[in-house]
């Protein structure tokens, strides 16, 4: 009931700024030459003709005989439950590309430490600024 008093608080809202802008738009044209005024209001009416008019329909009561049990705040649990199906797949795909991108990094650390252990030069060896220079020449 809320939601409905809100969408004719908000349909108010919504009539006042056009009379509102309507009104300082009709102020502006009194210093205007006659055949533009007479433009403007032949736009006016064809737009006023040519508005949306709303239709709200009546919600629908339907009733089923011995659907009692299986309904949640007037909707079939299982529509509750398909609903929901979507959020639940998302996360449950979000959790696995961050399992699977944990994985890959950590494969990746395990490769490079391997690659630094056996290798011939010490690990103490990369950490040294002269050895970067010494890589970056070519040598």
């Amino acid at each position: 009931m809320t939601s409905k008093m809100q969408q004719i608080g908000s349909e108010e809202l919504q009539e006042r700024f056009g009379r509102a802008v309507g009104r300082r738009l009709s102020a502006g044209t009194a210093e205007l030459p006659y055949d533009i005024t007479e433009r403007l209001r032949a736009a006016r009416v064809q737009a006023v003709a040519n508005r949306k008019i709303e239709v709200v329909a009546p919600a629908m009561v339907t009733s089923h005989a011995g659907g009692g049990a299986l309904t949640f705040g007037g909707f079939g649990l299982w529509r509750q439950l398909a609903s929901a199906l979507p959020l639940v797949v998302l996360v449950g795909g979000l959790v696995l590309i961050h399992s699977i991108q944990n994985d890959r990094r950590a494969t990746e650390v395990a490769e490079v430490d391997a690659q630094l252990l056996t290798d011939d030069l010490p690990p103490a060896a990369y950490a040294d600024p002269g050895f970067a220079q010494f890589l970056k020449s070519g040598h």
